[in-house]
């Protein structure tokens, strides 16, 4: 049974060009609907209490996509930013952008910035959509600010403490790391910060994605003892620490 409450979900959205393609329909189709699904994963979270969710959005290696891809992806992004602003706002939702932001047009950026500016003191769920992203660029991105900082003093060894606080995201670690789509592996998204979650994978392709399969995600960690690689479970070193 479970022996922890579920605080981070994170999830790798794969499976849009796939569904469209079962249907006869352009990729474009498929990213539109994926869109549909994650405002109905959203929802769930808030319902079910969920305090964290981070969605990998884009990759750094998405650029290698087809050059008429990647433009309807960042129309797109800048079209679900300013259609549900207000609706994030209201719902007590802090959105952030983790990743390099640096590739993206200016009135993307403009957008992104209104949008973290607005609900920045909201204090319900916090969403992180993760844009330009890789996991290898956050750590050597990590330790290049840490040893800016230390060249200030007269340490010169790097810590882990020093790698987690330059992090793009390091406040709570993901409980659990949900990919669809039938893929098995990270595609270099949070490799630091996956290191410990819950990995459930499944064939639902992202627009099929729904309340049930995020429940049978959410039973799937109920049912898992974490150890941390220790030999005491989260449960037991809690009622330790009390």
């Amino acid at each position: 049974m479970a022996n922890s409450i579920i605080k981070h979900v994170s999830i790798i959205m794969d499976g849009n060009g796939r569904w469209a393609k079962e249907r006869n329909m352009p990729r474009s189709y498929g990213h539109r609907k994926g869109i549909d699904a994650v405002k109905k994963i959203i929802n769930a979270s808030l319902v079910r209490q969920i305090s964290t969710l981070t969605l990998f959005a884009f990759s750094s290696e998405n650029w290698i996509r087809p050059t008429n891809e990647v433009k309807l992806l960042m129309t797109l992004f800048r079209e679900s930013i300013l259609n549900n602003m207000e609706s994030l706002h209201e719902n007590n939702i802090r959105v952030a952008f983790i990743g390099d932001l640096s590739k993206f047009d200016r009135a993307l950026k403009k957008y992104i910035h209104t949008l973290e500016e607005l609900t920045k003191h909201n204090t319900g769920l916090e969403l992180n959509f993760a844009v330009n992203y890789g996991g290898k660029w956050d750590i050597i991105n990590a330790v290049n600010q840490a040893i800016g900082t230390k060249s200030h003093s007269n340490e010169i060894y790097i810590n882990k403490n020093d790698i987690e606080q330059n992090l793009s995201f390091y406040k709570n670690h993901p409980d659990l790391m949900i990919r669809t789509a039938g893929e098995h592996r990270l595609s270099n998204f949070m490799l630091w910060q996956h290191a410990y979650t819950e990995l459930y994978f499944t064939d639902t392709l992202w627009p099929d994605f729904d309340e049930e399969k995020f429940d049978d995600a959410i039973k799937f960690f109920h049912n898992k003892t974490r150890k941390f690689g220790g030999l005491k479970s989260v449960k037991q070193i809690e009622q330790n620490d009390k």
